[in-house]
């Protein structure tokens, strides 16, 4: 599924609204630089409530930018991220657009 864009604002490169989120740039941003994670250190790291991570979590899933594994560890509910290849590229390519539209 590919994201929604904004539109072409003067000639500036579109972005893509789903990482342009700042709540999901920053989950990306953490998701770029660790092969995976779970949710209480993506909570950690960005200071979102669970409900509010939860949410951007599910919108970042079903843009196919990264991939859940939830499984029970001693009876607990543990729930793992993995950034997915669509979703490296696509923030690659927002990295850029922002350089581009910066210089």
């Amino acid at each position: 599924m590919k994201a929604p864009e904004l539109p072409d604002p003067g000639g500036f490169p579109q972005l893509d609204r789903i990482i342009h989120e700042p709540a999901r740039f920053l989950i990306m941003k953490v998701l770029s630089v660790v092969k995976r994670a779970d949710f209480v250190f993506l909570m950690n790291q960005t200071g979102m409530t669970q409900g509010n991570l939860s949410s951007h979590m599910m919108k970042l899933e079903s843009a196919g930018y990264i991939t859940v594994k939830k499984e029970f560890i001693e009876r607990k509910p543990h729930t793992m991220y993995e950034m997915t290849l669509v979703g490296r590229k696509a923030y690659l390519q927002y990295i850029d657009q922002m350089r581009t539209m910066l210089e």
